[in-house]
């Protein structure tokens, strides 16, 4: 998935079609398969040669529950969980913000942030928005659409000011092209801007795998920006009422956090602790 800020802008991404509401439950996967709604160009997270870590933990979850694993293939954007998860073509998206009103989310099972990527050879060691060389540096950020909707990064850019050295790419992107977000990382890499303000797995993953090298530096600002925040929770999502599937996958969660954790170090996934008491979806 990409993160666009809370569960109102992945509507946004997923479902700007206008859901008016979800499909009633269907509990029971069919021949013993979990069925999950991913994208099919979308690293990190999944792709249809099923090489993102979403995918990997899809398997590791069909495996635990006795399951085989099938994927429902749709583009993260308008309409993604009106042709997937409500037409019951699929059962479980992956990645959602925990507590998306759009889905029965379950507990949490990674949270992460924001961040800023540079070239190594830059030596800018960013931390924070408000360090004053943004001021004269040239920053890349993710865009979505309207300002409204756009990731936290560019609009605690926007509230500072700081708007005429900021370069928008599309989060969208050419879909013709593998993995659009990558863009942004790229710009980095090639020198385009200097620094980029991104979600946490998409820069990492792809920093990680850039020939130029580059630095990874959460954004540490807390609540300098409320309402704006940059880190969040993701769990998984089923449909509403789909409580026998939630409570399977929150088990799942509770038992095998470390193995999902090693997993997303794997892909280069910056990491922050989940509260152990954080509990899943809504009751």
């Amino acid at each position: 998935m990409h993160l666009r800020s809370d569960c109102a802008a992945l509507t946004l991404a997923f479902a700007l079609a206008g859901l008016t509401g979800i499909a009633s439950p269907a509990f029971a996967a069919p021949n013993g398969t979990l069925r999950v709604c991913a994208d099919p160009n979308n690293l990190p997270f999944s792709n249809n040669t099923e090489a993102g870590f979403e995918n990997k933990l899809a398997s590791m979850v069909a495996e635990a529950l006795g399951r085989s694993v099938s994927f429902t293939w749709w583009a993260q954007r308008r309409g993604f969980i009106r042709n997937t998860l409500k037409t019951e073509k699929c059962d479980v998206v992956i990645g959602v913000p925990s507590g998306c009103e759009l889905v029965e989310t379950t507990k949490p099972y990674y949270r992460s942030t924001y961040v800023f990527v540079s070239r190594q050879d830059a030596h800018l060691d960013l931390s924070s928005l408000l360090d004053p060389r943004l001021h004269r540096l040239v920053i890349g950020v993710h865009l979505v659409g309207d300002d409204g909707n756009n990731p936290p990064p560019a609009q605690a850019l926007g509230e500072l000011g700081i708007v005429d050295n900021v370069r928008g790419y599309s989060i969208y992107g050419d879909y013709r092209q593998a993995n659009p977000p990558a863009r942004l990382i790229e710009a980095v890499a090639r020198g385009e801007i200097d620094v980029a303000a991104a979600w946490g797995p998409l820069a990492g993953y792809f920093s990680g795998h850039s020939r130029v090298p580059l630095t990874v530096t959460p954004i540490q600002d807390g609540e300098r920006f409320a309402p704006q925040q940059f880190e969040f929770a993701i769990s998984m999502g089923v449909r509403k009422g789909d409580r026998a599937l939630r409570d399977q996958l929150n088990a799942y969660i509770d038992e095998h956090r470390s193995e999902i954790a090693a997993l997303l170090r794997s892909y280069g996934v910056p990491l922050i602790d989940v509260p152990v008491a954080a509990s899943g979806g809504r009751q």
